[in-house]
């Protein structure tokens, strides 16, 4: 089948709790219909589509007949156990009406976290868009502890973005119930507007996302908006809207102009890069001087120990690290050449002189531009 002339054609679809529960404590299966209809349309029309699904811990809850939260990690992660099985069931019922054959994949953090992982979960992805299947991705709940106790990493926002990282998705959907970023919580103040385009997600944005959060699941608007920085940054579009907008994927994907656009600031970055970016296996920061900040971001330049103010956390030669600027913002991360204990013994000082003061040098960079990822 002929592909249609539309803006994009590898779309990821994230598909929040809040929307697929419709605000109840079970699936919503006339929403789920209409959701999957769309997705099955755009898939015939030769598009390539995967979705990122919530839903599993409310589809649990409703299957055991509870009506009350279990307190206790592990008695979320049984309702996750449970409710991914009706999850899937859903989904292999809704997509078999259009002759779509599903798969699923449940990932965590760890699986990613090293290169070899990274690439064997991306091939698997693009294996499966290549032979037409439409695969449905979730956090792996049962053994992802950080999803369940909301850490860093764990919610289905930040694992969206990383799937839109991993296949060089064109477009990455995220719908709930809210229709997009606005200038504030839209349930607090009735004057609020919503925020058509995002160019670039700034200190102000990051401000306004912690404003708004949602009332159940474990991604607010904030995680959603750290997402998105994700997902721009690897080249990706991403689009915060509100799922019940009548066609609202089929919209979209034609490009028209709902809820919240947030624009990539980078053309598409090499797939070694894209790890780096993706923050998987970060292991600490470099905190450095604004000359340094400066000339990494408009002149592309590596990072020198001169330039390093201070550092957090501890880490060896080779492992990747979050740059900082001086007010604490994240501009970049990188592959250092030199551990934690060497930089605090090197940092501030000329690369002349890092023979000199550690005995040995790895040249002449603490972290090198080609390994080096600026947002």
């Amino acid at each position: 089948m002929a592909k249609l002339s539309l803006p994009y054609n590898r779309i990821v679809v994230k598909l929040g709790t809040n929307l697929l529960t419709g605000g109840s404590s079970q699936l919503d299966k006339d929403i789920m219909s209409n959701l999957s209809a769309q997705i099955a349309r755009l898939h015939q029309q030769g598009l390539e589509m995967l979705i990122v699904s919530s839903g599993a811990i409310a589809a649990g809850r409703h299957k055991l007949g509870l009506t009350k939260g279990l307190k206790g990690i592990p008695y979320r992660q049984v309702l996750a156990s449970v409710g991914q099985n009706s999850l899937m069931n859903v989904y292999e019922n809704l997509f078999s009406q259009y002759n779509i054959t599903v798969a699923q994949a449940l990932l965590t953090k760890a699986d990613l976290a090293d290169r070899s992982g990274y690439l064997n979960a991306r091939n698997a992805l693009l294996s499966l868009l290549e032979l037409r299947v439409l695969c449905i991705v979730n956090e792996n709940d049962v053994v992802a502890v950080d999803e369940i106790q909301e850490a860093r990493f764990g919610d289905n926002d930040n694992l969206s973005a990383m799937v839109a990282n991993l296949i060089d998705a064109d477009l990455l959907t995220m719908l709930t119930d809210i229709a997009g970023l606005y200038t504030a919580d839209p349930q607090r103040h009735p004057d609020a507007r919503l925020i058509p385009r995002v160019k670039r997600i700034d200190p102000e944005i990051e401000r306004l996302a912690a404003d708004t959060q949602n009332k159940s699941g474990t991604g607010g608007m904030a995680t959603k908006v750290e997402a998105a920085k994700l997902a721009t940054a690897s080249g990706v579009t991403v689009i915060f809207a509100d799922g019940h907008e009548p066609d609202v994927i089929l919209r979209l994907a034609s490009g028209e102009a709902i809820g919240t656009i947030f624009s990539p600031v980078h053309t598409r970055l090499e797939s070694r890069k894209r790890w780096i970016l993706s923050g998987l296996c970060v292991r600490g920061k470099l905190i450095v001087d604004s000359g340094a900040a400066m000339a990494l971001k408009s002149q592309r330049r590596s990072l020198l120990a001169a330039g390093i103010k201070s550092l957090q956390g501890r880490f060896q030669r080779g492992d990747i690290v979050n740059i900082q600027d001086p007010q604490g913002i994240r501009i970049g991360c990188g592959i250092t050449n030199y551990s934690s204990a060497d930089i605090e013994t090197i940092m501030g000082s000329h690369s002349g002189r890092i023979t000199a003061l550690l005995g040995y040098d790895y040249g002449t960079e603490v972290v090198h531009r080609n390994n080096l990822v600026i947002l």
